[in-house]
């Protein structure tokens, strides 16, 4: 699914640490070895079809690599 995100997004909370992620080892085969950390938050997300809502986001995270592999988990308005 295509979007963009509108605005920051709110609310960050980590869901897992290193281990934790089950996708660890592709994460590091891709992008590099990293503190990798699975986050979620919330923001406005504008869709491919041009409307704009609000979503629950997940997302991959380390420092010295970003926030990568953006998903829309479900919408909350």
């Amino acid at each position: 699914m295509y979007f963009d995100i509108i605005s920051d997004i709110a609310d960050i909370e980590t869901i897992a640490v290193d281990r934790g992620i089950r996708e660890l080892a592709r994460l590091q085969k891709r992008y590099g070895r990293g503190r990798w950390r699975k986050r979620k938050g919330i923001a406005p997300v504008r869709l491919a079809d041009g409307t704009a809502r609000i979503a629950e986001l997940h997302w991959y995270e380390a420092t010295g690599i970003g926030r990568k592999e953006y998903k829309i988990k479900r919408f909350l308005d």
